[in-house]
């Protein structure tokens, strides 16, 4: 069977000097903005931390403004859609790009949940440890702990956040959820308390340019991407729509719960190609 991989990478456009200069000047405002907040957001831990422990009133807040101002930075167009849940629970999203960060936290103060190798990336790793990034490993045996981990998050009210195609893509499409991650929001002790909201991201491309501009998956380097993303004079935009909350209390098992939360991202994807009859075969 055919991937929707195929392989082949946008047509980008050159980079030149004018590109150039716009990449050198935002990535030092990128740099300021993002390693300042992560300073000023450290320090208020220190009086955070001891006062309220996992509840983090404050430092969200900064995490926030520091997305918002990244995307201004980037030339992005932001939009919101739908409004996010404020009952305790989890948020899915389909997974483009590392944009999907700076994105989903400006519209939402999250948490997300993250593979453990994450936490050893230099500077990624740290950002995400100081932003209360769940880490988790793919490990049977390590289940019931990582469970208990996301309970106890969510009943200091985090909004847990993940992705359950479990990769990135191209940005046009969604790929079938993988289900393992839902059954830890199924047990009888939280799943009365708790909802899953699906979140699409919809990302349009600068004009003129390969649609899947803003995908990064397979091979792709993060260097050149970020390179490449810094590069236009004018950019395209993203669309975050948040959908009505599931009560997770709805569905009987794992599956049924993703596959809802799926069919909720996929319906506000105008340009999903994934062909059903291929999503069956994958699943």
């Amino acid at each position: 069977m055919n991937t929707w991989d195929s392989g082949i990478e946008p047509d980008y456009p050159a980079m030149t000097v004018l590109g150039g200069l716009r990449v050198v000047l935002r990535a030092l405002l990128l740099a300021v903005v993002v390693f300042g907040g992560l300073l000023l957001l450290l320090l208020l831990r220190l009086i955070e931390r001891p006062l309220f422990r996992l509840h983090r009133p404050m430092t969200p807040y900064i995490t926030q403004m520091v997305c918002r101002a990244a995307l201004t930075i980037i030339g992005i167009q932001y939009q919101v859609e739908g409004m996010p849940m404020q009952r305790r629970g989890v948020v899915v999203s389909n997974h483009s790009s590392w944009l999907d960060i700076f994105a989903l936290n400006a519209a939402k103060r999250v948490y997300f949940v993250s593979k453990s190798e994450v936490a050893g990336w230099m500077g990624i790793g740290w950002l995400a440890r100081a932003t209360g990034t769940v880490f988790i490993e793919r490990n049977p045996r390590r289940a019931q702990e990582q469970t208990l981990i996301f309970h106890q998050r969510l009943h200091e009210g985090h909004k847990l956040l993940f992705f359950p195609e479990g990769t990135s893509t191209d940005g046009l499409q969604v790929l079938p959820f993988k289900t393992t991650l839902f059954a830890s929001f199924l047990k009888d002790d939280i799943r009365h308390e708790i909802a899953v909201q699906p979140v699409t991201l919809i990302y349009t491309a600068p004009a003129g340019t390969d649609p899947r501009f803003y995908g990064w998956w397979g091979d792709m380097s993060f260097g050149a991407h970020l390179l490449r993303t810094l590069a236009p004079a004018r950019h395209g935009s993203v669309r975050v729509v948040f959908h009505t909350p599931l009560p997770v209390a709805d569905y009987a098992d794992r599956k049924a719960l993703a596959r809802a939360s799926e069919d909720a991202v996929r319906s506000a994807m105008p340009q999903d190609k994934v062909l059903e009859s291929e999503l069956e075969v994958a699943r």
